[in-house]
């Protein structure tokens, strides 16, 4: 299936009501407003295809470059290829699930994720967090360094209040997905989630590490991984 085709798919799956609601979200134009849901059979028919994931991404239109990374091929993508498409996010939508997302399945995510925390940029340090909860969340415990994420828990811990406004939701996801997936660091992560509290997001969010991860724990949630990252 080619480019021309996949677009002309993806427009008729839109939705003037989906549109209206990512626009809302931070989206912008050119986008059809497409169910994620509603990309699965098409996604099904072509499989992995990075040269049209390419295609797709460059495009600006916030559907297309959602599907791109459901089919995109992570293992072919470099690292200069994750640092196009994160300086292409231009909302957090995109930054954090399709481009974290992406690179979660990629054999390099742990030091891109790393470059991108560092980076002091929002988007990029908001999708390099959240690279590391879609990491956690799915890969067995033993492939991560402890002491590293420890020291990863530590810089929540000091920085968080202080951080841009998507990072924040990032770093709490993260102390949260520690706390529930990453069991060695279950009390630690525990510990983390009182230290900082409630986490001040604009004038009326609060976010609330400690109580999410309770709510898990309660459920014997505690290690849990999903099977999937991509839909």
């Amino acid at each position: 299936m080619d480019f021309e085709t996949v677009m002309q798919e993806l427009e008729a799956l839109g939705k003037d009501r989906l549109k209206k609601l990512y626009l809302s979200n931070g989206a912008r134009e050119p986008l059809f407003g497409v169910a994620t849901g509603e990309m699965k059979p098409l996604a099904r028919k072509i499989k992995r295809n990075q040269p049209l994931a390419e295609q797709l991404y460059a495009t600006g239109n916030y559907d297309a470059m959602y599907f791109a990374g459901v089919i995109a091929d992570p293992a072919a993508m470099t690292e200069a290829d994750f640092d196009r498409w994160i300086d292409g996010a231009y909302f957090y939508m995109i930054s954090d699930f399709v481009v974290a997302v992406t690179l979660a399945e990629s054999p390099i995510a742990q030091q891109v994720a790393d470059k991108w925390i560092a980076s002091g940029e929002d988007l990029k340090m908001s999708a390099g967090w959240s690279c590391y909860c879609w990491l956690l969340g799915s890969r067995p415990d033993h492939e991560f360094s402890e002491s590293k994420l420890s020291g990863l828990l530590d810089r929540v811990r000091e920085t968080i209040h202080q951080a841009p406004e998507r990072t924040k939701y990032a770093m709490s996801n993260f102390v949260y997905t520690v706390g529930v997936s990453y069991v060695p660091l279950h009390e630690k992560a525990v510990e983390t989630a009182a230290a900082i509290g409630e986490v001040e997001v604009g004038k009326k969010k609060r976010l609330q590490p400690l109580a999410n991860i309770r709510k898990e724990i309660d459920k014997g949630r505690l290690g849990f991984k999903r099977k999937y990252v991509r839909c």
